[in-house]
């Protein structure tokens, strides 16, 4: 059957942080199935932000979205078409290549013969190149998390903001445990629910909806011995206290999603509840942390 067109609306942006923040802001609005976001970078450094419709958008107020996350200037670039559905599905995982942290690859579906058989795949299908490894701070993660992983087998194990699940998934691939992920967002949870059962590992994942530690199943599932936490910094800041009370002694803890010129009051935060830091990670201009509880 011939399939239905898709209406696209697409703008370049300057940089990764930009390009976040807008993609975040059109996301918000568009969650609910009306528009499939997609960021991809260029060699050039600039980011394509690309909106994808069933139906054709309102150019009016999509373009007033965009000036107000972006400027006038970016606003002024978005350009409307209308291409065919499959072409446009292909056209966005072209550029979604595997990406590589230490012993995880993170890929789509279109990949899976491209991981190394000694590779630990996580395989995530998402409309943003956010939250799939692409992103700086989802990879610094499974870096740190590969660093722990030489040293010891935590037991008990928490995703916080778990988004995709990629953290959650990787965690339960390598460790063969029961891993705990958590979200505000209650389409995160559906979407991180799924990818853990795309990835063999459903049983072992399990993904609630909670507003930072406010769920009894943290206390019920911890302490924990492994915290990974890829939010933002001024939430991880306020999480700093709730976090090490239900931290195991010698807990690991790994912080990303925050730039680096955040990272220095995200340690403080951690320091004076007795998180001292291992590792300062830097990818681009995103920093990842890894801490350890010392009492």
């Amino acid at each position: 059957m011939q399939s239905s067109p898709t209406h696209r609306a697409s703008f370049s942006i300057g940089s990764e942080a930009d390009a976040k923040r807008v993609v975040d802001v059109l996301t918000e609005v568009f969650f609910d199935g009306d528009a499939a976001v997609a960021a991809f970078e260029r060699p050039d450094g600039q980011w394509d932000v690309t909106l994808h419709f069933a139906e054709p958008p309102d150019q009016a107020r999509l373009r007033e979205l965009v000036e107000n996350s972006a400027g006038n200037a970016i606003a002024a670039t978005l350009a409307f078409d209308t291409i065919e559905a499959r072409d446009w599905v292909k056209a966005s995982l072209e550029d979604l290549v595997p990406v590589p942290a230490g012993r995880f690859v993170v890929h789509g579906s279109h990949d899976r013969d491209r991981v190394a058989p000694n590779k630990l795949a996580i395989e995530i299908e998402a409309a943003l190149a956010f939250g799939t490894g692409h992103h700086g701070t989802t990879r610094g993660c499974l870096l740190l998390l590969d660093h722990v992983l030489k040293s010891s087998r935590p037991r008990n194990v928490l995703d916080l903001g778990t988004g995709t699940g990629v953290l959650a998934i990787a965690a339960a691939k390598a460790l063969h445990r029961a891993v705990l992920a958590s979200d505000i967002d209650p389409p995160s949870v559906r979407v991180a629910a799924e990818n853990a059962a795309l990835n063999e590992v459903g049983s072992l994942v399990r993904v609630i909806r909670a507003t930072g530690f406010a769920a009894p199943d943290f206390a019920r599932a911890g302490p924990f011995d492994l915290v990974l936490a890829n939010i933002l910094a001024n939430p991880l800041r306020q999480l700093a206290g709730p976090m090490v009370r239900h931290l195991s002694p010698g807990a690991r803890v790994i912080l990303s999603g925050l730039l680096t010129h955040q990272a220095p009051a995200v340690i403080a935060a951690y320091r004076t509840r007795g998180l001292v830091p291992l590792r300062h990670l830097r990818i681009e201009e995103w920093s990842s942390l890894l801490l350890r509880k010392v009492s």
